[in-house]
């Protein structure tokens, strides 16, 4: 699927959970639920998948886990916080540049409307 499709497609998925919950919950309950409307909606995804770290050729893990993962794709960063901090957007483009995945989203669903707590991220290819 073209990535501009899937992206919308993907933020239709959070603003539903957004719609049903609120915001104040704990991150966790906010990734269950997510994970099952990407599912409801045909997009395979995998919850807290381990990255390692290719240093000298050898694969080291350093305790990264990506919250989602549509593989090769897109990664979805998930927060609950009461504002994104410029941390939370460079924690996003590490796991981007460790995978070679160029897109991604930075997600908070601790917002009154969801669309204030998106961010969408595009690495140019290669980088």
């Amino acid at each position: 699927m073209e990535i501009d499709l899937l992206t919308q497609k993907v933020i239709g998925c959070a603003i539903e959970v957004h719609n049903q919950l609120g915001p104040g919950l704990l991150e966790s309950s906010y990734e269950k639920c997510f994970i099952y409307e990407l599912q409801q909606a045909g997009i395979v995804a995998k919850s807290q998948v381990e990255l390692s770290i290719n240093y000298k050729n050898i694969l080291i893990d350093a305790g990264y886990r990506l919250d989602i993962l549509l593989p090769n794709q897109l990664i979805i960063e998930l927060k609950a916080v009461d504002k994104l901090q410029p941390i939370h957007s460079a924690q996003l483009l590490t796991y981007m540049k460790l995978t070679s995945i160029s897109s991604g989203l930075l997600i908070n669903f601790n917002v009154k409307k969801l669309t204030d707590g998106v961010k969408r991220f595009n690495l140019p290819k290669g980088e």
